[in-house]
């Protein structure tokens, strides 16, 4: 990605609704050069899609949870189910350290957390945080500093 590549980013990460025409006089390209440049980032894998964000508050789900998991052998969340069985879980980070994994919950209620628990604990043993606020959030992505290699990602568990 060069320079103009990461404008291009850095906008549609502020509004991803951008025309491109909007985003063209933005980064002072013409509409039909923006369109060939956000064609290949979406082709490229780059620009993996368009969502809107959502406040989960006012969604009905104000409560926010991490759960940090240590799996017992052969039971493993992210190889015996899928994101479909766990609706509540909006993030999966494997971890280095005594757990394997932390989980971003969103959630209704205190009691519907109690249930989430209680199903996650079939899996190993867990370390549960409840979020009082939320500082910040949703940092966009910027150009990269290092370098990174691929993983192996778990089945069940990807976007659609």
């Amino acid at each position: 990605m060069d320079q103009v590549d990461w404008q291009i980013v850095a906008e549609l990460q502020r509004d991803g609704r951008l025309s491109f025409n909007q985003l063209g006089r933005r980064i002072n390209l013409s509409a039909p050069a923006v369109a060939e440049r956000v064609r290949r980032l979406e082709e490229s894998g780059v620009i993996a899609g368009y969502q809107a964000r959502i406040d989960a508050t006012k969604a009905g789900l104000p409560l926010t949870a991490f759960v940090q998991m240590r799996c017992s052998h052969g039971r493993c969340l992210l190889k015996t189910t899928t994101a479909e069985e766990f609706p509540e879980v909006v993030e999966v980070h494997k971890l280095s350290g005594a757990f394997c994994s932390m989980l971003k919950l969103r959630l209704a209620s205190m009691p519907h957390l109690e249930g989430v628990l209680e199903r996650l604990g079939d899996h190993g043993e867990m370390n549960s945080h409840v979020v009082l606020s939320t500082q910040y959030e949703g940092r966009p992505v910027e150009p990269p500093s290092g370098e990174s290699r691929p993983v192996t990602p778990s089945e069940g568990w990807s976007r659609r």
